[in-house]
């Protein structure tokens, strides 16, 4: 009981340590989420348990995965959908918030499938739909800004 009381507190300060890590020690970063909108208008957003606020789905394109793969993997793992079309770039956005090597593809998925919610866990502690107008509060200045370009159909601008 004791051993699993420490992983859990442990775990989390360990995820973000990797995180650090794998951010500084790459050339350049590539990452990819999806904006998920439903028959109803309603976006996909996650939230995460190393980092705050709400966000797209999505994480990094591994080795050898092209940016589709790596978008597909993540909608799977995060929300499990899955796509049932090949989705719309928005844009490719240069996120220099962090260690200035970030770039982040967003993809525009219309098409997909969720055969169920996703089972939160320690990556994904919740998730939802949400109409546009009622977004959670804590969902990220850039998420917002993302979602705004799509639904107005506005340009991507060149920084996240």
């Amino acid at each position: 009981m004791a051993l699993s009381k420490l992983r859990i507190a442990v775990e989390p300060a360990l995820r973000r340590a990797f995180h650090f890590y794998w951010r500084f020690s790459r050339g350049l970063t590539l990452g990819v989420r999806g904006m998920i909108l439903d028959g109803a208008g309603r976006v996909f957003l996650v939230k995460h348990g190393y980092v705050s606020g709400w966000h797209l789905p999505g994480g990094g394109v591994e080795p050898r995965e092209t940016v589709l793969e790596a978008l597909a993997r993540e909608l799977k793992e995060e929300g499990n959908i899955d796509l049932t079309e090949e989705p719309a770039l928005h844009g490719l956005f240069h996120n220099s918030r962090v260690s200035g090597r970030d770039h982040i593809a967003v993809y525009i998925v219309r098409s997909f499938r969720q055969d169920s919610a996703p089972i939160p866990d320690r990556e994904i502690i919740a998730h939802g739909f949400f109409a546009p107008d009622d977004l959670p509060p804590e969902t990220t200045l850039s998420t917002r800004a993302r979602i705004r370009e799509v639904l107005a159909g506005l340009p991507a601008p060149p920084k996240w």
